[in-house]
């Protein structure tokens, strides 16, 4: 009886404050959806040329296993960029969308690096952070008539 003896007196009071009085706290409630003062919502946009260059990038599964270390080179435009393996072959890498802090890239198909005897196809976003070209990896294989689905990290350092 108690509970909704409170519950009454509760909803009498709410009814009886001036409307006036209900707003003054909805200036001071926060908004977590909003950008905080000063900063705007929108991400610093990349461009190609804050990328170009020769990365090492060392690629690992998402737990840290089966380490691999590429080089990219990256150009300032979507044409020229490519891969160098750990058999120091190179492939070609394909731009395929730059937007906000990222860049978009596929490659393939193409040897895998991890799964020996399996061809790979990959698409990386990658974003530079600080001075690290960072990204996650997913990797696509073809095996038989199934696929099979990797994802990878990414930290590149750019070397030249």
């Amino acid at each position: 009886m108690r509970p909704f003896v409170l519950l009454v007196c509760l909803a009498i009071l709410a009814g009886c404050t001036k409307a006036e009085d209900r707003s003054v706290g909805a200036g001071t409630t926060s908004d977590t959806m909003s950008a905080p003062p000063g900063e705007t919502a929108e991400a610093a946009t990349l461009s190609l040329s804050d990328v170009a260059g020769t990365w090492k990038v060392r690629s690992s599964d998402v737990g840290g296993g089966n380490p691999v270390e590429t080089e990219l080179r990256a150009t300032g435009d979507t044409s020229g960029w490519t891969l160098s393996g750990p058999d120091r072959k190179t492939y070609p890498v394909r731009v395929t969308a730059v937007g906000g802090d990222s860049v978009v890239t596929e490659t393939g198909p193409r040897p895998s690096f991890v799964r020996k005897g399996l061809q790979v196809t990959t698409r990386t976003v990658y974003r530079l952070e600080g001075d690290k070209l960072v990204g996650r990896t997913e990797s696509r294989f073809k095996i038989g008539a199934r696929d099979s689905v990797a994802q990878r990290v990414n930290e590149g350092t750019r070397i030249r």
